[in-house]
């Protein structure tokens, strides 16, 4: 078992061997949580960035256009329709 020690500034420095058995590079962030016996720390993984043309039309609908006025529709007969069974 390896040790560190918190510096005056809050710092904790994670011994080399657990950054590169775990590919933690310089910058990674993490979520620090107390625990009842001590400090959890759990890497963030980063949201890969996307381009609006990666996930418009994601929905996978390929049908004609619906109006806002159908929907309307819709939905009010699927609420009449579930109060009706209670």
């Amino acid at each position: 078992m390896e040790t560190t020690k918190l510096s005056s500034k809050g710092q904790v420095i994670l011994p080399a061997a657990v950054r590169a058995a775990n590919q933690w590079e310089a910058g990674v962030e993490f979520s620090v949580e107390s625990t009842g016996t001590g400090v959890l720390l759990r890497p963030i993984k980063p949201v890969p960035t996307t381009t609006l043309d990666e996930v418009v039309g994601c929905a996978g609908y390929a049908g004609k256009p619906h109006s806002v006025a159908d929907m309307d529709k819709v939905i009010t007969a699927e609420i009449r329709a579930r109060h009706a069974r209670g």
